[in-house]
């Protein structure tokens, strides 16, 4: 959580939330927010057309819902086994130029899964999602991508992991290097990071990168959000099914 003036953005604090449930419950809350979330919005065109789903965001997301795990692994594996290495997966059209992986990955990462769990929220929360739905306007969730400005500050380099023998002192550096970097505004969102010192300590110490990626998405929300609407930033020619990732 955080807000921001001119070219400064400030963290406000970090907020744990465990569960799909008190994810459901914070987005119902009644407050103003512009959010950025790191998971997809939406499936490539190609997969929706190729399986015969609905074309219209809402029935396309309504529809994935009602499916199991299984049924989505299924059917996306039947998909990958019929085309040829090196373009099992179908692709969103900004899904290369933002480095993010293919909304229909359902392993390393399985953001596919990510998306069945967490997209049907914001649509029972009724928030507002520019470009693909129209919803409570005081509430505007848009698709993140922590990966893209983390590539930007310090390339390739890794900064995170979920497995303890692999949270590193290389990755314990990066984390600090991608923090002064985005304090000192390195960065083509013309955003400078503003963090107390315990803030700054809580980031470099969390190895899972959880919290880090938490305020990378806050950055790109602020650069959305001051954009303002109706697009926040969005291009023109944003596919309806597909949506787009901010500042990509």
């Amino acid at each position: 959580m955080g807000s921001h003036s001119g070219g400064r953005v400030v963290l406000a604090g970090l907020e744990k939330i465990e569960t799909l449930e008190g994810f459901a419950t914070w987005l119902a809350q009644s407050r103003e927010w512009v959010g950025g979330f790191d998971f997809p919005f939406g499936l490539p065109r190609e997969l929706v057309e190729h399986l015969g789903w609905p074309l219209q965001w809402r029935d396309c997301i309504e529809h994935y819902a009602s499916l199991t795990r299984p049924d989505i692994r299924a059917t996306f594996a039947a998909f990958c086994d019929g085309r040829p290495a090196g373009a099992k997966f179908a692709n969103r059209a900004f899904d290369k130029l933002a480095g993010s992986s293919p909304s229909m990955k359902w392993v390393n990462p399985p953001v596919a899964y990510m998306l069945h769990a967490a997209v049907p929220s914001l649509l029972a929360a009724g928030v507002h999602i520019p470009g693909l739905h129209e919803g409570d306007r005081s509430r505007v969730a848009l698709e993140a991508y922590p990966g893209l400005l983390a590539r930007e500050l310090i390339g390739r380099r890794s900064y995170k992991s979920d497995e303890k023998a692999r949270q590193t002192p290389d990755r314990l550096i990066a984390r600090k290097d991608l923090l002064t970097a985005l304090e000192m505004g390195r960065t083509r969102l013309d955003l400078r990071l503003k963090l107390t010192h315990a803030q700054r300590d809580t980031l470099v110490h969390d190895a899972s990168g959880d919290s880090l990626d938490a305020v990378l998405c806050l950055v790109q929300a602020a650069w959305a959000q001051r954009h303002g609407a109706p697009r926040y930033g969005l291009p023109e020619n944003l596919d309806p099914l597909e949506g787009w990732i901010i500042t990509a």
